[in-house]
């Protein structure tokens, strides 16, 4: 698969760009173990971890009746927030991504992260100028991007096999057919790779192989 046969390039955010898993995996098991439920190691996650997020808590035995999952997302983003500066960038991501502006191929990011917060974290990095679009969910709870990818899409105008969609999960590829793009997954980020090769997309273990 060769990137300069793309116009655009829509990139995930977190776990494909910024390397958040150990971080999430520390917040999740802080939330289960205060509640008496088993903490689970970072391979146990990535077989688990699921857009949307809801059901991924399910899967972890949270009581939605004692505690609904609004509250319980409400809690894990607030340790989330306090602590995503200590979340570095994978590395390789800011020379790939400079080598792909200078081949004239436009890029975006599309998350299931808040907009606000997803704009400051760009920010942070000094990634702001490589994005013509940094599209993120108006809430905390990453229930869906589908929309945001019609909408993006729309934006950009490209036909079928102009876009390119690289992310960590199965809802990166779900977008991808939605819109008519391609798609790559990393297997380094949320999910792992057994989960990752079942729909039959192309699956890197490192950016580097990008190029």
């Amino acid at each position: 698969m060769n990137l300069e046969n793309y116009k655009h390039i829509i990139w995930d955010w977190n776990g494909t760009i910024l390397n958040d898993v150990d971080l999430c995996v520390e917040i999740i098991n802080s939330l289960l173990t205060s509640r008496n439920l088993p903490a689970i190691d970072k391979v146990r996650y990535k077989e688990i971890f699921t857009i949307p997020v809801k059901n991924y808590y399910a899967k972890l035995n949270f009581d939605f009746i004692r505690e609904p999952f609004e509250l319980l997302g409400k809690i894990w983003m607030e340790q989330y927030e306090l602590r995503k500066y200590e979340c570095s960038l994978y590395d390789g991501v800011v020379d790939l991504l400079e080598k792909i502006k200078l081949r004239g191929i436009g890029q975006s990011i599309l998350s299931a992260y808040s907009q606000s917060t997803l704009e400051n974290l760009v920010e942070h990095f000094g990634l702001t100028e490589y994005f013509s679009y940094v599209v993120g969910l108006d809430n905390i709870y990453a229930a869906s991007k589908l929309h945001l990818g019609r909408d993006l899409m729309g934006k950009l105008g490209n036909g079928k096999g102009e876009t390119l969609v690289i992310g960590d999960t199965l809802h990166d590829f779900e977008v991808a057919k939605e819109i008519g793009a391609d798609c790559i997954l990393v297997s380094y980020g949320h999910q792992d790779r057994k989960r990752l090769s079942s729909v039959g997309v192309k699956v890197i273990d490192s950016l580097a192989e990008l190029l």
